[in-house]
């Protein structure tokens, strides 16, 4: 295997169930490459996922940091001429027939906006540039930040211009799966106004219940949502124009804008790197960052909510995206310590266990549905950089070591019982063997 980095922990004779921990995520990564990419799972997610790909890039620039650079190469090289950045890029290899919805329904290719391959048309958060900086620290390579470095601008001024539907400032997302979080109980009010047709269920057919647990999927109410969502979408031409009379779900995520923000920071220190002016990142920082305290920030439940653009109210669920805000550098400290007492309440608690997705004493709380209760690596992944980033060393060191506890318990797995820190989904996942690398780091 490739180790080109090795971890600091392992070189100062780290225990040796580290070490196995350590070879075992390599395994993963190098079993799920796949020519210039890295599929997230060889069962169910066959083809290249967006925000997975900048997940992966952390890991792999500990690993094999050439494949780093190439895995998110071949993801940019996707882009759509507005500069969004498509939520999969398939592989022609793999038949329609073993992913819904596949390339044929997405329609991509007869969009004149689209640039190279077969793609959906959504977009999903945009961590590569917080990944961008880790690969640069760890094994830079001039050629390859240049390239991505207008690309990942380009993918910037798309979200912050075109998704800004609702005039605030902040990004749109026009469909669940956009935030990454697909089925999470933050969009039950959006997608509950949304008329349900179950015979759309008749005429597709899923693919992810006959190799996952359906009762650990969404259901097929959801599903029929979601695919009426996009079909909407693609059969507007994906223009993002005049969405606001004509598309049934734009929500402004607290997650998805946290995550735009820190990539704001990130391109101010990449741009320094290549040249160009870092002010007008940092600039675009602040402000996203001002715009999600006044108008998602909630005092009554001391956390960020998802708020329905089309009727400007709040969700009133609590969940992981709304704790997301941590990652921003610039955020108010008092704002910082409300969701650092709400990330340590009864309602997620940091410890023994990671963070769940969503508010454990809630009373539709579900331990093993997909984001309506199990815990995920990479978001608590993010919330260890953002408590590190605000000098919560205490609760970071707490958050990494439940966090890598639950590895080596439940193997790299998709995502975890938040009861029992039992594995869930796919056993072989790939950001949860990268995120663990770079968790045994502690860099």
């Amino acid at each position: 295997m490739n180790r080109t980095t090795v971890a600091p922990a392992l070189e100062a004779g780290a225990a040796t169930s580290d070490d196995a921990l350590w070879q075992g995520a390599a395994a993963v990564l190098d079993a799920n490459w796949e020519r210039d990419h890295t599929v997230p799972s060889r069962t169910l997610y066959p083809h290249h996922w967006n925000w997975d790909a900048g997940f992966i890039a952390v890991g792999l620039a500990h690993h094999d940091p050439a494949r780093a650079w190439a895995d998110l190469r071949s993801l940019f090289s996707a882009q759509w001429i507005d500069g969004r950045v498509p939520h999969i890029v398939f592989d022609p290899d793999v038949s329609e027939r073993d992913y819904f919805p596949g390339p044929a329904f997405w329609d991509s290719a007869a969009m004149p906006g689209r640039l190279a391959g077969l793609t959906t048309g959504i977009v999903q958060p945009p961590v590569h540039a917080l990944a961008v900086v880790q690969m640069w620290r760890r094994a830079p390579d001039e050629v390859e930040l240049r390239w991505l470095y207008e690309r990942l601008a380009h993918q910037q001024r798309y979200l912050l211009e075109r998704r800004n539907v609702g005039g605030v400032g902040l990004a749109s997302i026009v469909h669940p799966w956009e935030s990454g979080l697909d089925n999470s109980p933050s969009w039950d009010a959006v997608l509950g106004a949304i008329p349900v047709d179950l015979d759309m269920m008749r005429k597709y057919r899923r693919q992810d219940n006959r190799v996952a647990n359906s009762d650990h999927r969404p259901t097929d109410a959801d599903y029929a949502r979601y695919i009426a969502i996009a079909a909407n979408y693609r059969d507007g031409g994906y223009l993002d124009a005049g969405l606001i009379d004509r598309h049934p779900f734009l929500v402004e995520c607290p997650g998805f804008n946290a995550i735009l923000g820190a990539a704001e920071h990130s391109l101010a220190d990449l741009a320094e790197v290549v040249g160009a002016d870092p002010a007008p990142h940092r600039e675009r920082a602040a402000r996203v960052t001002r715009t999600l305290v006044d108008e998602l920030f909630d005092p009554a439940t001391g956390m960020f909510h998802s708020r329905d653009v089309r009727t400007g109210g709040l969700s009133p669920a609590r969940c992981v995206n709304g704790l997301v805000p941590l990652i921003l550098p610039d955020l108010p400290t008092e704002v910082v310590d409300s969701l650092v007492a709400a990330a340590s309440s009864e309602r997620f608690g940091i410890g023994p266990l990671p963070v769940p997705s969503y508010d454990r004493t809630a009373g539709d709380f579900d331990r093993l549905r997909y984001w309506r209760g199990p815990i995920w690596i990479n978001v608590n992944w993010l919330l260890w950089q953002g408590l590190r980033a605000h000098g919560r060393e205490r609760e970071a060191a707490v958050l990494r070591d439940a966090m890598l506890t639950l590895v080596r318990r439940g193997g790299y797995h998709e995502y975890f019982d938040p009861v029992t820190g039992d594995g869930i989904g796919s056993a072989a996942f790939s950001w949860t063997a990268a995120l663990t690398m770079d968790l045994l780091t502690g860099s």
